[in-house]
């Protein structure tokens, strides 16, 4: 019996990129949320709809105009940018950290993945996710509020980079955690108030001085400025650099994550 391997290398890798490995990768993430989409993605869109419904009653008919638009039109890109990138944060960490809990984390680190691969095949099924959920929501409030996006490219360009820098978040969250409370206190204490401090339901230029520099700050800030300017045309600040800031925060929590995919950190035993 020949003792070389039963897919040789030629056949697993077409170029320098084994493009097959993350195919199948990217696959099987998105998979994994498209089979229990009732959880995965009508959740999260219900959610977001209880939010807005809830904050139009109790908060919209007092507080007027914000920016020179409707209360209701200011916080709906917000929310938006809100539930994708949780649902991109979701998707990869609970992904990495599930198979961690379940031992079955081998099946992943066997196959002639390098770290980039690895990184992109996890990103792909977060951004995926991500943009399943803004896209649907962005229909939504067309219909059911008449909100045509201003810049419909540029707020797509700003979903999917919210998508990947919660994806790579996701990814640094889910290897460093070995068990679902770490991951737990991980979202209450990181996740959930980057997301929620970040204007999404209001104008920084409202906060004290303070507070608005902590919020300027927060990259996740720019990711939502940057959706509401493509979408109703206003923001805090300007879309350029929005993008400079989201899109260096995105770079850089991918490359911290394929140095933690490269160097195997608290996934080997």
């Amino acid at each position: 019996m020949s003792n070389s391997a039963p897919f040789p290398p030629e056949q697993r890798r077409f170029g320098r990129v084994n493009w097959l490995g993350l195919f199948t990768l990217a696959e099987r993430e998105v998979l994994r949320f498209a089979n229990v989409w009732t959880q995965t993605l009508l959740a999260p869109l219900v959610t977001a709809g209880l939010f807005l419904v809830i904050f139009t009653i109790a908060i919209g008919p007092q507080r007027g105009e914000v920016m020179g638009v409707a209360f209701t039109t200011f916080i709906a890109p917000g929310i938006l940018t809100m539930t994708v990138i949780q649902n991109a944060f979701a998707n990869t960490s609970s992904s990495i950290v599930i198979s961690k809990v379940q031992g079955n984390i081998v099946d992943t680190l066997m196959p002639p993945l390098s770290g980039a691969e690895m990184v992109l095949g996890y990103l792909a099924g977060g951004v995926a996710r991500g943009l399943f959920v803004g896209v649907t929501i962005a229909l939504a409030l067309l219909v059911f509020l008449g909100i045509v996006p201003a810049h419909p490219l540029l707020a797509l360009g700003f979903i999917v980079i919210g998508g990947a820098f919660m994806s790579g978040l996701g990814m640094i969250a889910g290897i460093y955690a070995n068990k679902f409370d770490q991951m737990a206190a991980i979202t209450n204490f990181i996740v959930t108030p980057l997301a929620f401090l970040s204007g999404t339901f209001y104008s920084v230029e409202a906060l004290p001085a303070g507070l608005r520099e902590i919020t300027h700050a927060n990259p996740v800030f720019y990711i939502i400025d940057g959706v509401r300017f493509g979408i109703i045309g206003v923001s805090d600040s300007p879309p350029l650099r929005s993008f400079l800031v989201s899109g260096g925060a995105t770079v850089l929590v991918l490359v911290v994550a394929w140095l933690m995919f490269r160097r195997g950190y608290r996934l080997k035993a």
